[in-house]
C-alpha cells in the first residue's frame, strides 16, 4: 500500500524539473498508483525560479498541490530559501553539494549529493542533472520501482538521448547508494 507522497522538486528553470516531474509521475501510474504533477516557474523560461510538484498516493488525490513536502529536492540556493519552509518535519531535503548552505539544525533528514558535478563529469553533460536527481530519489525513497522510472524516462526522452539518460539515471543510483 503506497501512503500519500508529496514531492517538490525545485531549482531554476531550464534544469529540467518539469520534466522530472512529469516523469516520475508517468512511473508511478504505470504501477497503477494515482499521481499527479504540477509546475511552476517565473516569468524568465530560463534562470527564474522553477518547482513541479508530485503527489503519489494509492487512494484517491483530491487537491493537486503540495502542501508539506515529504520530499524537497534542492538545486539552486534560490530555491533552497524560497522553499526549505514548506518541508515536512522529518521529511527528506535532497540537495546539490555543489550549493554553498548551512542548514544548521534540522528537523529533517539531508541528503547533500554531488548532482550537477556527475552530470557534468561522469554522464557528460549538464543537462540530465535532472535524470540524475531522479535516480537518487528512486534509490533513496524507492517511491517508484527502477524499471518503472527507466520505462518513463525513457518514453519522455529523444531517441537520440537514450544511453546519456540511461547512464545518467545510473549514476543517479549509484550516487545515493554511496550515502547510505
Amino acid at each position: 500500500m503506497t501512503k500519500r507522497t508529496e514531492i517538490r522538486l525545485s531549482g531554476s528553470g531550464g534544469q529540467g524539473l518539469i520534466l522530472a516531474g512529469i516523469i516520475l509521475a508517468d512511473a508511478a501510474i504505470s504501477e497503477d498508483k494515482n499521481a499527479v504533477q504540477s509546475q511552476s516557474y517565473g516569468p524568465e523560461a530560463r534562470g527564474g525560479a522553477s518547482k513541479a510538484e508530485v503527489i503519489i498516493d494509492s487512494n484517491e488525490i483530491d487537491f493537486p498541490k503540495v502542501g508539506k513536502a515529504d520530499l524537497l529536492l534542492v538545486l539552486t540556493k534560490e530555491s533552497y530559501t524560497k522553499y526549505i519552509s514548506s518541508l515536512k518535519t522529518n521529511g527528506t531535503l535532497i540537495i546539490d553539494s555543489a550549493i554553498d548552505i548551512d542548514c544548521g539544525k534540522s528537523s529533517f533528514k539531508i541528503v547533500k549529493l554531488p548532482i550537477t558535478d556527475t552530470a557534468i563529469n561522469r554522464v557528460g553533460k549538464s543537462i540530465v542533472a535532472n535524470i540524475v536527481a531522479l535516480g537518487a530519489i528512486q534509490e533513496i525513497t524507492g517511491i517508484v520501482d527502477k524499471s518503472s522510472l527507466e520505462e518513463a524516462v525513457l518514453k519522455r526522452v529523444p531517441k537520440a538521448m537514450i544511453g546519456l539518460n540511461k547512464k545518467a539515471l545510473e549514476e543517479g543510483y549509484n550516487l545515493a547508494v554511496k550515502t547510505s
